[in-house]
């Protein structure tokens, strides 16, 4: 498959602080990439360095295997955690400005569709709602139809079902063999989206590959809850049953025998939850603190 972005040995560093640490991996084209981590983990940095907003202290980045230059601009589309709109227009008056900044642009009907931006066209910007705004904001970032599509945290902030509205967005541009770029530190969000992931923490990357790949490498188990009150102490002390606040979390790789074992003991089974691993807990194992700390 052809290698659209490759980052080789990335660097950058403030003072004595190393942001971005030693760096590397290559996305392919029409892949959806995810870059996870919390905050200060060094994902923007490394993607605003990919974005060339910021150089780097070393490394190289690549695009179809040249180093960037002044036309890879026309061929990336760039959605910030922050832009600022103008004031007093409306949607549409916007999508005019924009493409009016390049010479060669994606119709506003199509963006209109694409975004689901129909039924606020005419709506001061000032007035749209968090979810109007990101995806007003994924339409600018399409205006010059590129191969390559930067989304930052793009979510951050939006109600769930918002939320859930703007992955189905991202999937439909994926659907257009575009490529996509994201970071977020929401689990869910990666699972639903990305083909491939690297999860970084303190400017490194700790894991990297396809999430049900990574989550099957590293997982054999299944987590079972329970309330704590529910729950004999002579079980809690059993290997594998973890005390957290006001719940029991029982770690098993056989669902059958652990309900036996509960249902022995007489355990009330009425507010049980089973959930299997994801991103969220690998992250966990791999650092010892949570993906959104």
């Amino acid at each position: 498959m052809e290698q659209v972005i490759q980052v080789r040995a990335l660097f950058k560093n403030y003072n004595d602080v190393a942001a971005v640490d030693d760096v590397s991996f290559e996305i392919s084209k029409g892949c959806c990439f995810g870059l996870l981590g919390p905050n200060g983990a060094g994902k923007t940095t490394t993607i605003e360095i990919m974005e060339g907003i910021i150089p780097a202290s070393s490394g190289e980045v690549l695009y179809y295997g040249e180093p960037a230059s002044d036309q890879t601009a026309h061929h990336i589309g760039i959605q910030f955690q922050n832009t600022a709109l103008q004031d007093f227009l409306t949607v549409k008056e916007t999508l005019d400005l924009f493409g009016s900044f390049y010479d060669e642009t994606l119709s506003v009907d199509m963006l209109i569709e694409l975004c689901d931006l129909s039924d606020f066209l005419d709506r001061d910007n000032r007035l749209l709602s968090g979810g109007q705004r990101q995806r007003l904001l994924l339409a600018l970032a399409l205006i010059n139809d590129p191969d390559i599509v930067f989304l930052d945290e793009p979510t951050t902030g939006l109600d769930p079902q918002a939320r859930r509205n703007f992955w189905q967005l991202i999937k439909n541009i994926k659907a257009q063999n575009k490529t996509i770029v994201l970071t977020t530190h929401y689990m869910d969000e990666a699972e639903q989206l990305c083909d491939e992931i690297i999860i970084m923490d303190r400017g490194k990357i700790i894991e990297q590959g396809q999430p049900e790949k990574l989550l099957s490498q590293h997982f054999e188990h299944v987590f079972i809850y329970l309330p704590k009150e529910t729950v004999p102490q002579v079980l809690i002390t059993s290997e594998g049953w973890t005390t957290r606040q006001s719940r029991v979390e029982i770690t098993t790789a056989n669902v059958e025998q652990t309900l036996s074992l509960l249902m022995k003991y007489k355990v009330p089974l009425d507010e049980l939850q089973v959930k299997s691993a994801n991103l969220d807990d690998l992250f966990l194992k791999l650092t010892g603190h949570s993906l959104r700390e």
